[in-house]
């Protein structure tokens, strides 16, 4: 492969050669994980859940004391448990995705004019996890729509901004490109976290209640969100669209994008390895965001952890994330993506199975958890994407990385399914984490047959010297 050296403008148009990215450029890419990351943070895996849960409860009239067993609310007629609203709404939002997705990612493909697609999905999401500072009361049919918008633009976005990675990295320096954005995202929302923290451990201070904290947090992640967006939109820049999709510019965007859609998917039959891995992909980080977005759920309502052990935890998780991105990040260097993934995919179960066994009421074990978690976490989704970019066909890169998002960062379905139908079932939050073993042990299994070597070569690209 072709290379141009860094700041230069050249390349070709059809994606043959990767126009090297100058620093500046990759520092800006860097800073959408920053930004982005506080609403995956601060939102999902802290607040939200045991926020909505507690609108929820109020809304089905549930004493202090907590909800017996027959407590409901009906949203859309449908009678639930409350604590199983926010697992179906983020598997509902993820629903709707699978359709959303595949074509903003066609689009970009498609669009000359990415940078700005990205502002587009950016801002919205930031918007409407601004807006839940109306989140009061009982109207948990208006935190659920909110999360809904948000949800899905934020995966929107994030298929455009992960578009440009195989567009400022050539196939030696993709794992450690991907690899530091994702340590850079965990470092972002560990720091709005960190802020958060202080704000829980001093609410009395402040005179708020545990709640007004919550919301105001989730509130400052959309602010978050939307300001450091600012930084990769100057940095990056718009590149020529692929030879093969110009003709489209002059075009209809969403109907092409829809046609391009439909010949995506009839296209993998062409790429039946690329198939094969995001299968495998599908299924393992399906488990891994659900226990990114229900762990405080299962802390709070399980384990009877207060914030004051919770949240602190949780925070130690993002700062170790960052730490544990690079850490694999080196040990692909060493063994390969392939192999570090399985290791990481072998340590995922052993979490699930220790977090069944965690005494409720006690913070020790489940800071030792955490931190186990912290070191597998970051590392395991960075050099899931970084692999996945050598298995895409060049010019294709938005309308993959469309399907790919199906189960990136918050966009899981099957795992917070399976977690709510569990606890709708025995009222057990342990069965419904012990439910997600399957994710892990399946997901193993099939990357472990997926020959990665002869996937990336039938794909059209160049294999790193390790996989």
């Amino acid at each position: 492969m072709t290379r141009v050296q860094d700041g230069s403008t050249g390349g070709s148009t059809d994606g043959s050669t990767v126009e090297r990215s100058s620093r500046r450029e990759r520092v800006g890419w860097y800073f959408y994980d920053w930004a982005n990351s506080a609403f995956q943070t601060t939102v999902v895996t802290v607040f939200l859940g045991p926020y909505l849960t507690a609108i929820a409860e109020t809304a089905a009239g549930c004493p202090d004391s907590g909800c017996p067993d027959d407590a409901a609310i009906h949203p859309l007629g449908i009678a639930i448990a409350p604590g199983s609203l926010f697992p179906y709404t983020v598997s509902l939002s993820v629903l709707l995705t699978v359709f959303v997705l595949p074509v903003v990612g066609a689009i970009a493909d498609r669009s000359p004019r990415k940078k700005q697609l990205l502002a587009l999905f950016a801002y919205i999401g930031a918007a409407a996890t601004t807006a839940m500072l109306f989140l009061t009361g009982d109207r948990y049919l208006l935190g659920a729509g909110l999360f809904l918008l948000a949800n899905i633009t934020f995966g929107a976005s994030v298929v455009v901004y992960n578009s440009f990675l195989p567009q400022i990295a050539d196939e030696q320096e993709r794992d450690k490109v991907s690899s530091f954005g994702w340590a850079w995202g965990y470092l972002g929302g560990g720091t709005l976290l960190l802020l958060n923290v202080i704000a829980v451990l001093f609410k009395d201070d402040l005179g708020m209640t545990t709640g007004e904290v919550a919301r105001y947090s989730i509130v400052s992640a959309g602010i978050w969100w939307a300001g450091f967006t600012t930084i990769p939109l100057l940095a990056l820049r718009n590149r020529p669209v692929a030879d093969e999709h110009l003709g489209a510019v002059r075009g209809n965007p969403l109907t092409d994008g829809f046609k391009q859609l439909w010949g995506t998917l009839k296209g993998l039959r062409a790429y039946p390895l690329t198939l094969f891995f995001l299968v495998a992909y599908l299924i393992y980080n399906d488990g891994i965001q659900t226990v990114i977005s229900l762990a405080s759920q299962y802390g709070t309502e399980e384990l009877k952890l207060s914030d004051g052990v919770l949240v602190p935890t949780i925070l130690m998780v993002q700062f170790l994330a960052f730490a544990g991105a690079l850490l694999l990040g080196r040990l692909a260097k060493a063994i390969g993506a392939w192999k570090t993934i399985l290791v990481s995919l072998v340590l995922w179960t052993v979490v699930i199975v220790v977090a069944f066994f965690l005494p409720a009421g006690q913070a020790v074990p489940f800071v030792i958890l955490g931190g186990g978690i912290g070191l597998v976490l970051g590392g395991s989704q960075a050099l899931s994407r970084s692999l996945f970019s050598q298995l895409i066909p060049k010019g294709k890169e938005g309308e993959y990385f469309g399907i790919y998002e199906i189960s990136d960062k918050g966009t899981s379905w099957l795992g917070p399914l399976a977690f709510g139908l569990a606890y709708d079932l025995t009222r057990s939050y342990r069965v419904a984490i012990i439910a997600l073993v399957v994710f892990f042990v399946a997901g193993f299994v099939v990357l472990l047959f997926v020959p990665i070597r002869r996937a990336i070569v039938a794909s059209g690209n160049t294999p790193p010297a390790k996989l």
